[in-house]
């Protein structure tokens, strides 16, 4: 048997550092077997799916070091890789899985479905929604049916609790209940697969053996054996990886880390270090060495010395490694074509200059001008803001405001930043300029800098994000008291604009 495995990143936002350890873990796994490591882009979500998120999923891969033997710019025998180029495959496997009875046409409406939720709640019942919940009698599914309206197609699942034993490489044997196992969605109203479909079917039919993929999806392995089982296909060896987390233990999440590969890069981390770093998640040398390469890793890694305790993702021991790795393994000249490459370009250069070119009168004055665009966070204190018209409370709240809707932004660029802000403004009636002067502080360490949305731009996503929050920090931060009060305020404003 010839090991493949695979990662199936969803291009929907920055690439995340957990999918880059995923797909270390799955990278090292297959060359350790002399098997395939394929990309397969998971772009079912087809209102938040983009070109630009599958491009810098790709770009971040490659800047890492992980390259893979098939996927969707460089093929394979067992294309497309992307998931919205396999529609006709899903349904074919659908319409079976409806012949055999293994599935049903769902048309409840969603006001039904939360009335049914709302009813079960009230009556203290916690199991999971049942085909039995769901189907309607045959007339009324008639009706429905030669009336146009949308249905859902969701699988058949055992009715009575029950175990269920799921084989876990790291865990052994995993016993799951059939009781809080639900009539999954397969295909959604517009035709596309969710992903329990969508993996399944895909991973069959490109030969994955082995599905190494975050614990989060532990609950649903019921759902996909049965599937598997459904149509008659082997059940390749699931592998559940430890989640990456927070020094406070919670899930590693944008609100509270940089989470984005992007932001790593930008930040000046080298991409050996990261991926070393990310290679301890949970991971072990035999010999216990903390600075590996990834040729070294491939060579001794060994699955089963993975650590079931969730990884501590800690900039405090990036930062170290990182050090070592610029300290150790670089001479001045391979440093300063590092320093060139990262941020010291011609790419990057005319990027900057037409928003400060017109504030030169030295070439000496260009460095203090974009000075803030090299840097990671600024070092500010609560004396940046003081000279700004704005109490300190409404600059935390614009600057929370601000960060929180940030944050559900697709597409980050100028023109989708503005709005964004002057939305808030309007909101909170406070004028533009005044508005946005602390984010201007957060952002450049200064109100004198060239347009704040341009540098927002420019800097990127996590970047900006990871500024806003340590200026949060910086003007004495939002308790849970006051964020909760801050949360109703900011609900409400959207409510009303």
């Amino acid at each position: 048997m010839t090991v493949r495995t695979r990662i199936a990143p969803s291009p929907t936002g920055d690439p995340h550092v957990g999918t880059a350890y995923i797909a270390l873990f799955n990278y090292c796994f297959a060359r350790q077997h002399g098997g395939q490591f394929l990309l397969r882009i998971e772009d079912t979500d087809q209102a938040r799916s983009t070109a630009e998120s599958e491009q810098a999923i790709l770009d971040s891969l490659r800047w890492l070091g992980l390259d893979w033997d098939e996927g969707p710019d460089n093929g394979g025998d067992f294309g497309p890789y992307r998931q919205s180029e396999r529609a006709e495959l899903y349904a074919r496997y659908v319409d079976e899985l409806l012949e055999k009875g293994h599935a049903f046409k769902c048309y409840r409406t969603s006001e039904e479905l939360d009335a049914l939720r709302t009813a079960r709640q009230e009556a203290g019942v916690h199991t999971a929604i049942k085909p039995s919940d769901l189907i309607l009698p045959a007339e009324e599914v008639a009706l429905r049916e030669s009336q146009g309206q949308p249905y859902v197609v969701r699988m058949m699942v055992p009715e009575e609790a029950g175990p269920c034993p799921v084989t876990d490489m790291l865990r052994g044997e995993v016993t799951l209940d059939w009781s809080q196992v639900d009539a999954q969605i397969l295909l959604k109203s517009d035709g596309m697969p969710t992903y329990h479909l969508a993996n399944v079917v895909d991973d069959h039919l490109m030969g994955i053996t082995h599905v190494i993929r975050g614990e989060e999806w532990i609950n649903s392995a019921p759902k996909h054996i049965l599937l598997y089982q459904y149509l008659g296909w082997d059940t390749p060896t699931f592998c559940h990886l430890p989640l990456l987390r927070n020094p406070d233990k919670s899930k590693l999440s944008k609100r509270k880390n940089p989470t984005s590969i992007l932001y790593y890069k930008r930040m000046g981390y080298l991409p050996e270090a990261l991926l070393n770093y990310l290679g301890r998640m949970g991971w072990s040398m035999p010999d216990e060495s903390e600075k590996f390469s990834l040729q070294v890793m491939q060579e001794n890694f060994d699955i089963q010395r993975v650590s079931l305790g969730g990884p501590i993702f800690d900039l405090e021991k990036l930062n170290w490694l990182n050090g070592l790795w610029i300290r150790e393994d670089f001479d001045a000249k391979a440093l300063a074509d590092r320093l060139q490459g990262w941020a010291l370009n011609r790419e990057n250069l005319e990027a900057v200059l037409p928003h400060v070119q017109q504030r030169m009168n030295t070439l000496s004055d260009f460095m203090p001008l974009v000075g803030f665009m090299l840097a990671g966070n600024l070092p500010l204190t609560q004396a940046n803001f003081e000279a700004l018209k704005l109490d300190q409370e409404t600059q935390l709240k614009v600057l929370q405001f601000s960060l929180w809707q940030l944050e559900t932004l697709g597409v980050w660029d100028k023109e989708a930043i503005f709005p964004i802000l002057k939305t808030l403004a309007d909101g909170m009636g406070i004028k533009m300029k005044d508005f946005v002067a602390p984010i201007f502080v957060a952002v450049s360490g200064t109100t004198a800098s060239f347009s704040v949305t341009d540098a927002m731009g420019l800097l990127g996503s996590d970047m900006t994000r990871a500024r806003l929050r340590h200026s949060i920090d910086v003007l004495g931060g939002v308790g849970k008291k006051v964020a909760k009060r801050f949360d109703k305020e900011y609900r409400t404003l959207l409510s009303t604009h």
